[in-house]
């Protein structure tokens, strides 16, 4: 491992030599490509700067406990012995997760499909609680929220909302939010009190750029139509929304709440390009079936991940068996607790099939 970090090390300082270069500053590639190779290098070269700097103090006072010391000094730098152990132990440990291979999507943007499933009208009711759920999250991040693509039910929740999450770490915080989640609470049509269980699905894609997922004019049919939603003064007037058929595929995909029919086209390319990647990483998952499966789960929306008990205020993530007895915090955006156990559990996953623990 040592060894491994010697070199990164190296490659981190050799890259910071190289964005001096004026050569460089003068060609916006090279310039963009060496920036972004140093920043993921950023975190693992500090922690190794810092885990050296550790080592050596460690040495250093090992050496000097085995010397004529007072018992006072004695006791000191058995205690910074001890600290400094601690640390060391902790930047390995860090270290170890820093270097596992990274998922090439966990950076990147993602588009997030919520749809009603069982339940009928309830069930779109708390698609549209999620959606709200998502919107508060994302502003605790900076990420900015853009939405694609709606169909509101008679009692004003979600039967379907597709939109974009865009910021830095979109997607390495909120893959593992694709699976069914449920919902157990008195719907509001419900005039006996009586408690039912719906659920919602959710999809999160990472975002495809057109260069890793070519779709060819000969391959898509265009349609377009009034906008029947949201749009401001272009709603029922001119055929701003737009459908896409990827021909191949059969797979669809349509946004009308853009201004322009350009605009909304590009956001269906968008969204068709992230259902296209998907299906092919189903696909590919599936060929692997066999091998021991995930407990974060395969990203399938068919999967029950999470259960919302009203009644008790309680929410408990089934992949991983953590229950939190505050329901209206998480339902207001505070999901850090989740996403950080949910994250660990890969993390740990990982570090077993890489036999580093």
């Amino acid at each position: 491992m040592l060894d491994r970090l010697q070199a990164l090390a190296d490659r981190y300082e050799k890259l910071s030599e190289l964005l001096c270069d004026p050569d460089v500053a003068s060609d916006p590639k090279k310039l963009r490509d060496y920036s972004k190779e140093q920043s993921d290098l950023q975190a693992p070269y500090e922690a190794y700067t810092e885990y050296k700097q550790v080592s050596e103090q460690l040495d250093e006072a090992k050496i000097m406990q085995n010397e004529k010391l007072d018992e006072e000094m004695r006791e000191m730098v058995k205690m910074e012995i001890d600290e400094l152990s601690a640390r060391q132990a902790e930047l390995e440990e860090h270290i170890h997760v820093l270097l596992l291979p990274k998922d090439p999507n966990d950076d990147k943007n993602v588009i997030v499909e919520i749809r009603g499933a069982a339940g009928g009208d309830e069930a779109a009711l708390f698609a549209s609680d999620l959606y709200r759920m998502y919107m508060k999250f994302a502003d605790t991040q900076g990420w900015r929220v853009e939405l694609l693509e709606f169909s509101e039910s008679d009692l004003g929740g979600f039967k379907e909302v597709i939109f974009m999450v865009t910021g830095k770490g979109a997607y390495s915080k909120l893959k593992f939010e694709s699976g069914a989640h449920r919902v157990q609470r008195i719907p509001v049509t419900e005039s006996g009190g009586r408690i039912h269980t719906s659920t919602s699905t959710v999809a999160v894609m990472p975002e495809v750029e057109e260069v890793e997922i070519e779709i060819l004019d000969k391959d898509i049919r265009v349609d377009t139509f009034c906008s029947s939603g949201a749009g401001g003064q272009s709603v029922n007037t001119t055929k701003s929304a737009v459908r896409v058929l990827h021909v191949p595929t059969g797979i669809m995909a349509q946004c009308q709440d853009g201004k322009s029919q350009n605009e909304n086209k590009a956001k269906a390319l968008q969204v068709l390009r992230a259902r296209i990647s998907d299906i092919k990483r189903q696909e590919e998952e599936a060929k692997y079936a066999g091998e021991r499966k995930s407990k974060v789960g395969t990203g399938d929306r068919s999967e029950r991940i999470r259960t919302y008990n009203y009644p008790q205020s309680r929410v408990t993530d089934h992949r991983i068996g953590l229950t939190l007895h505050k329901l209206d915090s998480v339902l207001n955006g505070d999901m850090e607790e989740i996403i950080n156990a949910l994250t660990l559990t890969a993390q740990t996953e990982l570090m077993e099939r890489e036999n580093l623990v």
